[in-house]
Parts: structure tokens; C-alpha cells; sequence
């Protein structure tokens, strides 16, 4: 027994006195990467699930407050309704700014790209409600860089600027449809006015005009204003246009928001067809009641 005891005794001692491993201060050090990793990387997924909440309530917002007009500035009451929202999403892109700079833009560009896409098609909206035109890229980009603050600018790629377009046709069909239930037309700009080019030219050979011109009427100096759909269809002439990469993850998605994008166009022009053509059908001054079939039918876009 007592042999035993040392022998046992020997072998901790031995132990106890075996250097550490090399390697176990490498392998500490990669394990506190990848905590960090997961860590940074469900803060930026928290960040991205909350400025795409806070966009889509925007988008919501702007349509249930009854914005039916185009190419003029947001109703205050909207605009104040909406700060909450681009306190929240300002506060998200601050937080996760200092994590997604350099190489960690493109790595967790697949984590942040939900939000980005939603913010674009809301910030995007709401720039055609007021100017009637589709904001740019680098304004878009600019835009996001200002909300970053301190950290550094959040990386917008232009894949999630195009994918967040191909979203507002989706926005724009629901405004569409909604102001044609509501207002029984399809919502449009203000007419503009514009100069005729030739009118220079036209009163320096005043002395040479026949009487005949004198007589003629004067050239129209107002412009028909752009309908919605017209908008509409401008765009998607444009997204079919565009080709993105065979074969990338990123052709795959502009597949599926193509062929929904098509659909929403068609809903629209489906819509108007039907509120033009049926509408002559009804009296002068009828108005839909909020149970009638026209109305839910509209509304079932």
C-alpha cells in the first residue's frame, strides 16, 4: 500500500510539473474571436430586424394618414407621426456603425442587408411622394452615411439600392390602389408649366408674320401632369433592362422581385381599367359605400 501511495504521489508530481501546451494561449485567443464574432453579429441582426420594423411603419404611416397627393412636401401630422421611427432607425445605424467597417462590411453584409433594403424602399417612397422622382444612389448612400454618425459610414451596396427599388413598385401599388378606393382617381403630380423653346425665335421675325399667324392660337403652356402608373411603368421598363450577374444569389433575387414587381404594375392597370370603364356605368355623384364590392375588391390588392 504504501509503495502504491508514492508511486501515485510521483505521477501528480510529475504532472504538476509538465510546461503548458504552446498552443493553448493560440487557441484561447481564437475563441475569443469568434465570441466576439456572434456577438457582433446578432448585434447587427437585432440592428437590421429594428430599422426594418421602424421602415415599415413608416411606409404604413404615410399610407394610412392619407397621403394622396404627389410632387408636394409630407403632411406635417405625418412627418411628426414619423419621427419615432427615424429616431429609432437613426439610433440602430449609429450602434452598429464601428462594427461594419473595412473587411466586416463584407462580411456581415448578408446580416445587415434585410434592414438596408427595407429602409431603401421606404426612404425611397417617401422621396417620390414629395418630388415625384426616384432618389439616386449616392444620395441614398449619402443619406445612410449621415445617420452613421462618429463610427463611420454603414456600407450600402448597390445591390440592396436596386432591391429596395424593385420593394417600392410593391409600395407604390398599395398607394395606388388605396387613393383609388378612397378618391375614385389614380393619384398624380401637379401640372407643370414650361417654356416654348421657339418663342424667341418666333418675336424676332414678329415683323415677318403672316396674318394668318397672328390669328392662331397660342401653343399650350401646361404640361399633363404624370399619373402614377406612368411612374410605374417607367420604372419596370427600366428594371427589365437591368442584368444582373448569372449565377450569383443576387440574379436569384432579382428574379423573384421581377416577377412580383410585374404583377404589382399589372394589379394597377387592372385597377384603373376598372374604376375607368365601370365607372362611366355609375350615376353622376355616386360614391362607393365602405361594404360595396368595388371597394373591397380595390382594396383586395
Amino acid at each position: 500500500m504504501g509503495y502504491k501511495r508514492s508511486r501515485d504521489e510521483a505521477m501528480v508530481e510529475v504532472k504538476t510539473e509538465q510546461p503548458a501546451s504552446p498552443y493553448i494561449p493560440m487557441f484561447e485567443g481564437f475563441r475569443k474571436e469568434l465570441d466576439e464574432h456572434h456577438d457582433r453579429r446578432e448585434k447587427i441582426i437585432k440592428a437590421s430586424r429594428d430599422i426594418t420594423a421602424s421602415s415599415k411603419k413608416m411606409q404604413v404611416a404615410s399610407i394610412k394618414h392619407r397621403v394622396r397627393s404627389l410632387g408636394q412636401p409630407v403632411p406635417q401630422f405625418v412627418n411628426k407621426n414619423n419621427t419615432q421611427y427615424w429616431e429609432t432607425i437613426d439610433k440602430q445605424y449609429k450602434s452598429i456603425a464601428a462594427d461594419v467597417q473595412g473587411l466586416n462590411a463584407y462580411r456581415y453584409e448578408r446580416n445587415i442587408t434585410g434592414g438596408n433594403q427595407e429602409f431603401m424602399e421606404s426612404l425611397t417612397f417617401q422621396h417620390y411622394l414629395e418630388t415625384q422622382t426616384l432618389i439616386s444612389y449616392d444620395e441614398s448612400k449619402s443619406r445612410i452615411a449621415a445617420m452613421s454618425g462618429e463610427g463611420g459610414p454603414v456600407l450600402l451596396s448597390p445591390e440592396d439600392f436596386i432591391l429596395g427599388v424593385f420593394d417600392l413598385i410593391g409600395e407604390l401599388m398599395r398607394f395606388s390602389i388605396t387613393s383609388m378606393a378612397m378618391n375614385g382617381k389614380l393619384p398624380a403630380g401637379k401640372p407643370k408649366k414650361y417654356k416654348n423653346e421657339k418663342k424667341d425665335a418666333e418675336d424676332e421675325q414678329a415683323g415677318d408674320k403672316m396674318d394668318v399667324d397672328e390669328e392662331a392660337p397660342a401653343a399650350s403652356e401646361t404640361q399633363q401632369p404624370r399619373i402614377v402608373l406612368s411612374d410605374l411603368r417607367e420604372i419596370r421598363l427600366r428594371l427589365e433592362m437591368f442584368e444582373p450577374p448569372p449565377g450569383s444569389k443576387f440574379a436569384d433575387e432579382v428574379e423573384k422581385k421581377m416577377r412580383v414587381m410585374r404583377e404589382c404594375v399589372d394589379k394597377v392597370e387592372k385597377a384603373l381599367y376598372s374604376l375607368t370603364v365601370r365607372g362611366k356605368e355609375r350615376p353622376k355623384g355616386w360614391m362607393p359605400e365602405a361594404t360595396e364590392g368595388r371597394r373591397a375588391e380595390v382594396e383586395s390588392y
